[in-house]
């Protein structure tokens, strides 16, 4: 038997007691300067060459080119690594030019029909419901046990990629490698070196984590929202709690599908007069705190079962937004705790531990800045990008550990690390630098940014141009520590573009006569209508008159009566359906004439591999600005075939067609392929060590 890994993380054994927050500690001096120029002269020299790769997720290559021309006093590291090398030069990405698509071709050499990754979402073909993409599905089953609990059991919650891992590879050709923060990587793939998650690790209390606010006065844009927390001050005391996991080892309540979260008991204790709040999380140390200001993390403790016989450990971060006239606290999603996962957040696993001491607690689910905080009016676009500045700060003292980590490494070899700053943040404030987007507000555009960016009269319509001059002090230290012979790599998984109108692909399939409703459902009405509600294709299509589904940001699926539940589309139509919907979605227009779909790629032209049967029929390639809406891409039914993009999603996005959305390749050493692609990086860097590909590698080598 086996615990369920992706949402709940129940404990097997006694966690051992939580220590208290640790104090970050200074990193470990630096060499003397020169010592890394000596190995690489000569003077005790690797067994392995050295190369490092800088990935940075979602850096678009023409966006950089022009803020380097914009800024090149503030591009300085940049403009030097463009000298040493070609150019900054288009990298190929993945179909679609998704983050666990993209990272995952990277990671294994190998293209979606081969590594199983097709989107962030997948679908259940015996359902129809949307499941995770890079873990297997999980079939949840239990023992009773006596009173209200019972023992969780499940198959499922492992890689669902396929494929080695490169680092992996190498470790066994006894070549070592550090990587740190790399998307998909959950569970740990280990090598010879340390290996830490990144994008897809979730948190303790979510698959991707879910941040709380507490207040005295809960808005309407926060109705029905679980973890939006109604506070009574009483006496200057709030009393309340933080949410934890579902517990799987409780039976859930009658009537209910799932346990009731853990939880673990907080209180605020307000002084109004002194303009302060202490903040006392069952058994850590209290806080004290004003508007304004941002905790570190503080240990917590969520019991499972009775007498701490199955304590689970997390760490969460507190802001005050306000004390008075309302009181207003967000917390984190509860992460999970380096000192004592649940299961493993770096590999070997004492690595995660060994970090904390150095740099202190951290953010260790997949995506630490907090977009649905954003997306759920539980921050401000200002106090959002205050929290994304958190992380990259954090991620500074990453970097520091891992540089030295690496140049202390007398054998050389290979070092990872990531950054998801650029990515994550463009998502969410794409608007401000973009005046022709539906939801760009002049106002909020042209406040004051120069707190976050420290750059005097930056505003926040000079957010891109910041984010990226934020990279090149990055880029300087890297090429300060490993020297100016060493081999370095900047490379990004895909680039970004404009997001302004959504589509419904499974409303345009309604209307085209491709999925059809049972009698007593609808499409959505508008989303200001008093009687909204959403409309899922699992309850209400009539899969006896339905021939094609959208499951996915980009995925369409033909309803294959050798595959799904309830298919009807024989084996021998199927080529002539994909055909007739690929042409009418290339053909489709906005009002104004403009192309939605550039290409409508059929899975068995851009895939191949073992795993090509899993993959979406078609892969909708989007136009700049265009996008499925999040909405259709759970397997809804909006009102609207086509929609402005107003807010409560990403503003910007890559979700698109590959050719709008290029990465992008930095090198100090020349580059061979014109064309270059993610997959022949990989390929590429087994190559410079000496190292045969995997058999089933799609890769060509781009450098010697």
């Amino acid at each position: 038997m086996r615990l369920p890994r992706w949402t709940a993380y129940p404990a097997l054994a006694t966690v051992a007691v939580l220590l208290l927050t640790a104090v970050p500690k200074r990193v470990p001096a630096r060499p003397a300067a020169g010592v890394a120029a000596k190995v690489i002269a000569g003077e005790g020299a690797t067994t392995h060459p050295r190369l490092v790769v800088l990935g940075i997720d979602g850096l678009d290559p023409e966006i950089l080119a022009d803020v380097i021309a914009r800024h090149p006093e503030g591009m300085k590291n940049f403009r030097a690594l463009i000298a040493d090398g070609g150019g900054v030069q288009s990298l190929g990405t993945s179909t679609p030019p998704q983050s666990p698509v993209a990272w995952s071709n990277f990671i294994t050499g190998r293209n979606p029909g081969g590594h199983g990754v097709f989107d962030f979402i997948h679908r259940s073909p015996k359902t129809y419901s949307p499941v995770p993409s890079t873990v297997t599905e999980s079939a949840a089953g239990h023992v009773s046990l006596p009173g209200s609990y019972r023992f969780p059991t499940s198959s499922g919650g492992d890689s669902n990629r396929t494929g080695r891992a490169f680092w992996t590879v190498l470790g066994d050709a006894g070549v070592p490698s550090d990587v740190w923060r790399m998307p998909i990587n959950f569970p740990v793939e280990p090598g010879q070196g340390w290996s830490f998650p990144g994008m897809m690790t979730p948190a303790v209390d979510s698959a991707y984590g879910l941040p709380t606010f507490y207040t005295t006065d809960p808005g309407p844009q926060h109705l029905g929202q679980e973890k939006v927390i109604a506070l009574r001050v009483v006496r200057g005391v709030a009393r309340t709690m933080i949410l934890g996991p579902e517990n799987a080892f409780k039976d859930p309540p009658e009537g209910q599908a799932h346990s009731d979260r853990s939880q673990a008991a907080v209180d605020f204790y307000v002084d109004e007069e002194a303009g302060a709040v202490a903040i006392v999380v069952e058994g850590a140390q209290p806080l004290v705190m004003e508007a304004g200001a941002w905790s570190d993390f503080v240990p917590v403790t969520f019991s499972m079962l009775p007498l701490g016989m199955s304590d689970m450990a997390g760490i969460v971060r507190f802001y005050v937004r306000s004390i008075t006239p309302e009181l207003e606290i967000y917390a984190s999603p509860v992460n999970v705790d380096p000192r004592a996962p649940i299961q493993p957040v770096s590999a070997p696993d004492e690595a995660s531990a060994e970090l904390a001491e150095l740099i202190g607690l951290y953010y260790t689910q997949g995506m630490a800045e907090d977009v649905n905080g954003l997306k759920d009016h539980m921050l401000t676009d200002a106090e959002f990008m205050s929290q994304a500045a958190l992380v990259y700060e954090e991620r500074g003292r990453m970097l520091d550990v891992a540089l030295e980590h690496f140049m202390d490494r007398k054998e050389g070899g290979l070092l990872f690390f990531y950054y998801s700053s650029v990515d994550l943040s463009m998502h969410m404030m794409w608007r401000h630098a973009d005046r022709l987007h539906p939801y760009h507000d002049e106002s909020l555009a042209a406040e004051d940014s120069s707190d976050w960016s420290g750059r005097p009269g930056s505003t926040w319509s000079d957010v891109i141009d910041d984010l990226y001059l934020r990279m090149d002090p990055v880029l300087g230290k890297v090429r300060q520590r490993i020297g100016s012979e060493t081999a370095i790599m900047v490379m990004s998984d895909h680039g970004f573009a404009p997001y302004r109108r959504k589509f419904a692909l499974n409303t345009w399939l309604l209307e085209n006569g491709y999925l059809a409703l049972k009698d007593e459902f609808k499409r959505e009405l508008p989303e200001d209508d008093p009687s909204y509600a959403p409309v899922f294709i699992q309850a209400a299509v009539d899969w006896s008159k339905t021939r094609a589904y959208g499951i996915g940001f980009n995925g369409l699926y033909i309803n294959r009566a050798d595959r799904e539940s309830e298919g009807i589309v024989k084996a021998a139509d199927a080529p002539a359906l994909l055909a007739e919907i690929k042409s009418k979605l290339e053909e489709l227009r906005d009002t104004d004439g403009t192309p939605v779909v550039l290409r409508a790629d059929l899975a068995t032209v851009v895939y191949n591999g073992e795993r090509l049967a899993e993959a979406p029929d078609i892969l909708v390639g989007y136009n700049t600005n265009y996008g499925n809406s999040d909405e259709a891409s759970l397997g809804r039914v909006p009102h609207a075939v086509l929609s402005d993009n107003r807010g409560g999603t990403f503003n910007g996005s890559h979700l698109m067609a590959p050719e709008v959305v290029q990465g992008t390749l930095l090198t100090n050493f020349p580059i061979t392929l014109e064309d270059p692609r993610l997959e022949d990086l990989t390929l590429s860097i087994l190559h410079h060590y000496g190292v045969a590909p995997e058999p089933k590698m799609d890769g060509r080598v781009a450098f010697k």
